[in-house]
C-alpha cells in the first residue's frame, strides 16, 4: 500500500461519511504489525480447511512463532448451539461456553490450545454487531452496506485478536466454499486485508479437489482450476494451493494447475488422503510448506530471532513419536460407540479423537464400531449381537427420546457382563437411569427430559438448580469445576487431585432426592460440583471399568496428552 493511503487509515475515525476507508482499526493495533494466513476451499465443502489450517500453524508454532487461529462461518447462527450434528458434525464446546463448529476442536487439538469465543464467528454475530450499532446511531447517517461496514467489522475482529493474543501469526478458515453467497463478504474482507496490511503480510491459501473417476484411471484438475478461476475472480491470488485427492496428486496434475493458477510449482502440495489426520502435518513439512510461507510472509531478521531450530527439532520428534504409536501399534481392540447420528462420523470427532490419542500412548488400534440404537430398539438386531465383538462401549452424549431404550439396554449389557462403560453427559443419565430401574427396582425411572409425567424422574431440572449460575432453562456450557472424592476410581485416574476442570454442555441432572438409593445399591458419586450437591461423576467399583461423567471429557484431550478418562478406558479394554 502506498504511503499516503496508510497514512490516511491510521488517522481515520472509524464513524465518518468523509472517506470510503471505513476501517475501524482497534486502540494499539498498527497496521503490518502481525501476519495473516487465509485459508479458502474451492470446488466443494468437506475438503479439510481446518485440518490444513491447523497443520500449517503447527509447524509453524513448532518454529517458536505465536498462532492464534480463527473459523469465519457463513451461516446466520449466533452459534453452534443449536445445529443438528447431521447437517454440521459436532458442536465443540470452548472453555468460555461458546458453541462452536468442530474445526475449533481440531485447533485446540493440534496447537494444545485452549481457545475462546475471540478465535470463531458467524454471519449471525458480525450482523447482530452492526445492526446494534447502527441502532444507536453509531454511523453517524451513513447508509449501512456490505462494503464497508460488514466488511470492516470482519477486519476490526481480525484486529482485535491479533492484540489480545498478541500472536505473531493468524491463521483465518474461511468456512464454506468460493462461490457461495454466504462467505462473498469474507473473501472481499480479506482482499482488503492484504490492501491495507501490505503486501508481505497476508499469505492466500487455496484448497482445492482433484477429481478422480473410477471409469478414467486418471487424475483430473479441470474443476479445481475453475474453482481456482473463481477466487482469481474475487481478486485473491493464492500464494499456496493444497489439493485434495484420494490418491497422492501427480506432477502432471501438479504442473497444470501451476501454470493456470499462477503459482509456483514448488508452492503446489498434494493433501491426499492418509490414515490419520496427524500425518498431515509431516506431509507438508516434506513439502516444505513451512518454509515457504516464512519466505511469502517476508519474516525478517527481528521475527527470525523468534525462530529457534533446536526447539523445532525437539517439538518434531515428539510429534513423531505421537505419530509412531499410532503407526506402529502392537495390539488391536474394537470399542462401541452407542449413538444416534452413526452415520455421520463428524458427530463424534472429538471422541475419535480421544481414542486415538489413548490409542497411540499405548501403542494399540483402536477400531470403532457404530452401533445404531435405533434398530436396538425397533428390535431390528439384539444388544447381544451387536456388542459380542467389541472390548467396551462409549454411550455419547445426545439429546431426545429417540434411541434413549436402546442405549439403556447397551448400559445393562455393559453393567451385567463387566463391560467396560464410559458414559458421556447423556451415556452418564442413562446409566442412573439404568441402574435405578434394574438395580434399585424404580421400573418407571426416567428423565423429564424423556418422560415429563413419570413418578421416579431420577433425572431432571431442578428448580434449585435453575438458580445456579444462572441457569435457567438454558444449557449448562463451558468450563466448570469438578470436586473429586478421595479413594474413588476417579480419583486415581486424575492422579490424585481433588478438583478438575471440565467442559458441560447440559441441561439435566440427577435429582437429589435419589442419590441415598443410588448410593445405597452400590454407585458411587466419585465426582460433583463443589459447591452444590450436582454430581458429576459416577462410578460402579465392583466392575472392571464402569464410568459415566456429566461432562464431555474427550473436549481436552490431545494428542501428546491424552484425557485420563479415555486412556482409563483403553487400557481395561485392551485388559
Amino acid at each position: 500500500m502506498d504511503p499516503d493511503t496508510q497514512e490516511l487509515l491510521k488517522t481515520i475515525a472509524t464513524k465518518t461519511d468523509e472517506t470510503e476507508f471505513y476501517t475501524p482499526i482497534p486502540k494499539g493495533y498498527k497496521l503490518g504489525q502481525t501476519k495473516f494466513i487465509v485459508i479458502f476451499g474451492t470446488v466443494m465443502s468437506g475438503l479439510g480447511k481446518g485440518i490444513f489450517s491447523a497443520s500449517l500453524a503447527k509447524l509453524l508454532q513448532m518454529k517458536g512463532l505465536k498462532i492464534a487461529p480463527i473459523k469465519l462461518e457463513g451461516y446466520l447462527n449466533i452459534d453452534s448451539g443449536t445445529l443438528n450434528p447431521y447437517r454440521h458434525g459436532e458442536v465443540f464446546v470452548l472453555d468460555d461456553g461458546m458453541e462452536c463448529d468442530m474445526d475449533l476442536g481440531t485447533y485446540e487439538r493440534f496447537l494444545d490450545l485452549n481457545l475462546t469465543k475471540s478465535n470463531f464467528t458467524t454471519n449471525g454475530q458480525i450482523f447482530t454487531r452492526i445492526l446494534e450499532r447502527e441502532r444507536k446511531g453509531g454511523y453517524l447517517g451513513r447508509d449501512v452496506q456490505f462494503i464497508p461496514h460488514v466488511t470492516g467489522e470482519i477486519k476490526n475482529q481480525l484486529r482485535h485478536l491479533a492484540l489480545s493474543s498478541k500472536a505473531d501469526v493468524i491463521a483465518i478458515e474461511i468456512g464454506g466454499t468460493v462461490g457461495d453467497i454466504e462467505n462473498q463478504h469474507y473473501i472481499e474482507a480479506m482482499r482488503e486485508l492484504a490492501y491495507e496490511e501490505g503486501k508481505y503480510n497476508v499469505c492466500f491459501v487455496a484448497l482445492s479437489y482433484v477429481l478422480e473417476p473410477k471409469s478414467l484411471g486418471e487424475q483430473k484438475s479441470k474443476a479445481a482450476q475453475l474453482g481456482i478461476k473463481r477466487l482469481l475472480e474475487q481478486g485473491i491470488q493464492p500464494d499456496i494451493i493444497a489439493l485434495r485427492a484420494a490418491n497422492k496428486v501427480t506432477d502432471k496434475v501438479k504442473e497444470k494447475v501451476s501454470m493456470f493458477s499462477n503459482v509456483p510449482l514448488s508452492r503446489v502440495v498434494s493433501m491426499h488422503d492418509v490414515d490419520s489426520v496427524y500425518l498431515i502435518p509431516g506431509l507438508l513439512k516434506e513439502a516444505k510448506i513451512d518454509e515457504q510461507v516464512l519466505e511469502i510472509l517476508h519474516f525478517d531478521k527481528n521475527d527470525k530471532k523468534k525462530l529457534n531450530p533446536k526447539a523445532e527439532a525437539a517439538e518434531f520428534k515428539r510429534w513423531g513419536e505421537f505419530i509412531a504409536g499410532i503407526k506402529d501399534y502392537k495390539q488391536q481392540i474394537t470399542v462401541g460407540i452407542t449413538g444416534k447420528y452413526t452415520s455421520l462420523r463428524d458427530s463424534y470427532a472429538s471422541i475419535i479423537a480421544a481414542l486415538e490419542h489413548a490409542g497411540s500412548r499405548l501403542k494399540a488400534d483402536v477400531r470403532i464400531k457404530w452401533i445404531d440404537v435405533d434398530a436396538i430398539e425397533n428390535k431390528k438386531t439384539t444388544v447381544k449381537e451387536e456388542l459380542k465383538d467389541v472390548s467396551g462401549i462409549i454411550v455419547p452424549g445426545g439429546f431426545g427420546k429417540r434411541g434413549v431404550d436402546g442405549k439403556i439396554a447397551c448400559v445393562k449389557f455393559a453393567r451385567e457382563n463387566n463391560l467396560p462403560y464410559l458414559g458421556l453427559c447423556y451415556g452418564f443419565q442413562m446409566a442412573v437411569i439404568e441402574f435405578a430401574r434394574n438395580v434399585c427396582g424404580l421400573k418407571d425411572a426416567h428423565t423429564t427430559e424423556v418422560e415429563t409425567t413419570c413418578k421416579n424422574h431420577v433425572i431432571d431440572i431442578l428448580p434449585e438448580q435453575k438458580k445456579i449460575e444462572g441457569l435457567g432453562g438454558n444449557m449448562r456450557l463451558g468450563g466448570r469445576e469438578v470436586e473429586i472424592k478421595k479413594g474413588t476410581k476417579a480419583f486415581a485416574i486424575y492422579g490424585n487431585k481433588t478438583k478438575i476442570r471440565e467442559r458441560f454442555r447440559h441441561r439435566y441432572e440427577v435429582n437429589p432426592d435419589f442419590i441415598p438409593l443410588l448410593e445405597k445399591n452400590g454407585m458411587v458419586f466419585s465426582g460433583k460440583h463443589p459447591k452444590y450437591n450436582i454430581m458429576q461423576i459416577l462410578e460402579l467399583p465392583k466392575l472392571k471399568y464402569f464410568i459415566g461423567c456429566q461432562f464431555h471429557p474427550e473436549f481436552l484431550s490431545r494428542p501428546l496428552n491424552p484425557e485420563p478418562l479415555y486412556l482409563e478406558f483403553v487400557k481395561n479394554c485392551l485388559k
